[in-house]
């Protein structure tokens, strides 16, 4: 990725971090309303822990960014945060959250991962990707379609390192309670793997450490891939964080 044009100017990037099984495909709509915009693409190198997906990202972007890390890209954004905080100038969190591994989700995700196995990797795919979706857009064939064959561009591989690395993400709450740069986190109202109370979880953590607020967006009907079903509400949000200012005094 190219990022001697901000480099040069001294401007900031709008950098997309995606998550599990997704890449540019996800975020077209804001690539097209955001021209300042790049998406971390290449499934973090293939890496499987949170940290090694920093890095890889660390490497690729200019020295200031605008970071916006969407579901496990999220939380690849907190990393980021944790490595080098005074790179990241405004952080934006989506369709995730910060809790630790829960009581049977390592099951849960052996369990696909097991369908990918035995069953082929587009098996995997249709037994994960629909409840992403918010029932609003579920049966939208073509956004379906588009969704599943980014997905399937990850392959198999590819999803056992990243859910290697989910059942081993760290601890935020310390990352959270130092950031010094504005934060605004989105949600599909009908996310069912990372609901809206999850991001009102966030806001809380965050909230003692700062004296203005952390917005929080929730987007009509829109499920856990919020950007792609709802791209004109996620849009605003978006937009309205981006143009938030840096100043933003800290509480602490």
């Amino acid at each position: 990725m190219d990022t001697k044009k901000w480099e040069e100017e001294g401007a900031e990037a709008l950098v997309i971090l995606p998550g599990l099984l997704c890449d540019s495909g996800m975020f077209g709509a804001q690539l097209d309303a955001f021209p300042e915009a790049m998406v971390i693409d290449g499934f973090y190198g293939g890496a499987s822990s949170l940290e090694a997906m920093a890095d890889y990202v660390l490497d690729r972007i200019p020295p200031r960014v605008s970071l916006f890390g969407h579901s496990m890209g999220a939380r690849v954004a907190l990393e980021v945060c944790r490595m080098a905080p005074t790179r990241v100038v405004r952080l934006a969190l989506a369709d995730t959250g910060i809790h630790p591994v829960r009581e049977g989700e390592p099951a849960k995700r052996h369990a696909l991962r097991d369908i990918g196995r035995t069953q082929g990797f587009g098996a995997l795919v249709d037994a994960w990707l629909p409840p992403m979706i918010g029932p609003e857009r579920r049966e939208d064939a073509d956004l379906y379609q588009a969704l599943r064959t980014m997905c399937l561009r990850a392959g198999q591989e590819i999803f056992e390192a990243q859910i290697e690395a989910l059942l081993h993400r760290p601890d935020v709450e310390d990352v959270l309670t130092s950031l010094t740069c504005p934060v605004a986190l989105m949600v599909g109202e009908d996310d069912a793997w990372a609901p809206p109370s999850q991001h009102q979880d966030i806001a809380d953590t965050i909230a003692p450490h700062w004296a203005d607020p952390c917005p929080l967006t929730v987007i009509p009907k829109a499920g856990h891939m919020a950007p792609a079903e709802a791209p004109e509400a996620f849009n605003a949000a978006l937009r309205r964080w981006h143009k938030a200012s840096v100043d933003a005094p800290s509480a602490a």
